[in-house]
């Protein structure tokens, strides 16, 4: 679900995303010396103007989300983008660069190709294995009263968000506001909230000192669920169906409209 790279911490969607660009960069430059053009401004360029589609595509599918925080739209810190519409925008700004700068045309397809193949292929494969390890994992979680209840018992038939957090985490506490509030708009949906490796008198000071009262609250006191789940960084949500499969995952601070995207996968079908 993520890795570490010394202190930072990110998705493996990031990572490809990360690893896609380098590659496409490195062909483009070694076919631009070869051909005597320079290729890599391009490649950065339809980067560019991919993300910004990608954002773009995202923000007009969740604009109610948007219409009290417009600053949000450009607080790409939650992660919210549509790939659908990443793509479509890098492919046609590629054919603009092909049609204007023809010597550019073989180094920048090759380039481009390159990366693109890349991020398809690793990124679906890795969509296949998570396929087939969606189950919830067989963890325990302890209530700040020290009472031990199994995961997949806290919410039996019922769609489930579990938002792993800690009270140092900056990212945590910014979304906070935005589960709390979740939870009374969503009744249909347990939120559930795993602690991770803090005492209860720390959990229980932090919620005091900013006024949140939080549904299933529990401590992941030895941090099984995180490596269950594969997680390296804080936070992390999971979005499980009413039959207990994982449909989606989001490391980062979560915003209004990216935890809607992420309800909108497990509340459709029984809707």
């Amino acid at each position: 679900m993520s890795v570490s790279i010394g202190p930072v911490s990110l998705s493996i969607g990031h990572l490809l995303l990360v690893i896609a660009f380098g590659l496409a960069l490195l062909v483009g430059g070694m076919l631009g010396r070869k051909y005597r053009v320079p290729v890599a401004g391009s490649v950065a360029d339809i980067f560019v103007v991919a993300m910004l589609s990608a954002r773009i595509g995202f923000v007009i599918s969740y604009f109610e989300h948007y219409q009290n925080d417009l600053l949000g739209i450009i607080d790409i810190r939650d992660g919210g983008f549509d790939a659908l519409w990443g793509v479509i925008g890098a492919i046609i700004f590629t054919g603009f660069l092909m049609w204007r700068r023809r010597a550019q045309r073989k180094p920048l397809a090759t380039a481009a190709l390159t990366g693109a193949l890349f991020w398809a292929g690793t990124a679906g494969t890795i969509t296949l294995i998570e396929q087939q390890a969606r189950s919830m994992p067989d963890v325990t979680l302890r209530s700040l009263n020290g009472e031990v209840i199994n995961l997949s018992r806290l919410a039996p038939g019922q769609p489930l968000v579990v938002n792993l957090w800690a009270t140092w985490c900056p990212p945590c506490i910014r979304e906070m506001p935005v589960l709390e509030e979740a939870q009374h708009i969503y009744p249909d949906i347990a939120f559930v909230f795993a602690n991770q490796r803090e005492q209860p008198e720390t959990i229980r000071s932090f919620l005091e000192e900013n006024r949140l009262n939080l549904n299933n609250l529990y401590r992941d006191d030895q941090a099984q669920l995180a490596r269950a789940v594969g997680s390296n960084g804080l936070p992390t949500t999971l979005f499980y169906n009413a039959q207990g499969e994982l449909i989606d995952s989001h490391m980062g601070e979560l915003s209004r409209a990216t935890l809607a995207r992420g309800l909108e996968k497990i509340r459709a079908p029984y809707e």
